[in-house]
């Protein structure tokens, strides 16, 4: 497991971390990066920044279980940018065995809402009726069908461990690493030098962002759950993230393929 050197920042709860920066409409800017780049990247930060630490951890291992369509809507509407795509997903929380059923859009102004509900961690791999009718709520309201919700099924599962620190001006940083991805079939891919860095704001770059754009470090376009998807079935159109597929989403990654920031 990768450690990033977060000691020095102090501690911000979840309940403070919400009641700030709570960010459930928002920009998002998400950065490539090695463990080199990551480290100095966290080094580099402004002191201010607090992290946050739960139980005593300032790393969280997340599960994230993607479903879709058995033509891959989702998949598709991502992969052909269009203006409004839509993510159903159970997010869990893996030391506290804690879940949520979530909901995420995004519209032709580039702003993500993410919508949530509490779930059965233990049901976390399917959808049950409740969640059906909350996708089909969402379905219906972006002009999709919304009986496409029936249909969602297992697309891909992804595992990495999470970061996440409260900025001075309240917007929101998140550092995911030891990732890796698995189909339902069992085929699976493991990227442990892979970083990424989200930022997360109401609208205009952060100092994060700046700091990042500092060290020649630009954002990509990035879906754990597309990219990842991608990576695993190279038969799926793909040409969105051509570049990172032959880079750092390659098993045999070099530094010299990944942003070594600031």
């Amino acid at each position: 497991m990768f450690s990033l050197p977060l000691a020095a920042f102090p501690d911000v709860t979840l309940d403070e971390l919400n009641e700030n920066a709570e960010m459930l409409t928002r920009i998002d800017r998400k950065y490539v990066l090695d463990r080199d780049g990551a480290d100095a990247f966290v080094r580099a930060l402004d002191p201010r920044m607090r992290v946050l630490e739960i139980d005593g951890r300032r790393q969280s291992a997340y599960e994230t279980v993607y479903f879709d369509t058995p033509d891959l809507l989702s998949y598709r509407m991502s992969a052909q940018s269009r203006r409004v795509r839509i993510k159903v997903r159970t997010r869990t929380y893996v030391e506290s065995r804690t879940s949520f059923l979530e909901v995420k859009t995004r519209g032709g102004n580039d702003v993500t809402v993410k919508d949530r509900i509490g779930y059965q961690w233990i049901r976390r791999g399917a959808l049950s009726e409740e969640g059906r009718a909350f996708a089909s709520d969402a379905f219906d309201m972006l002009g999709q069908r919304a009986e496409s919700a029936d249909d969602l099924h297992v697309a891909i599962t992804t595992r990495y461990r999470r970061a996440t620190l409260l900025a001075p001006d309240d917007g929101r940083i998140t550092i995911d690493t030891d990732l890796s991805w698995m189909l339902p079939d069992g085929r699976s891919l493991d990227l442990p030098d892979l970083v990424i860095v989200e930022t997360k704001s109401r609208s205009a770059a952060t100092d994060v962002d700046r700091l990042l754009w500092r060290a020649r470090c630009r954002p990509q376009p990035i879906s754990k759950f597309a990219t990842g998807l991608a990576a695993l079935r190279p038969e799926l159109p793909h040409n969105r993230w051509a570049r990172l597929l032959r880079g750092p989403f390659t098993p045999d990654t070099s530094k010299e393929q990944l942003c070594a920031a600031v």
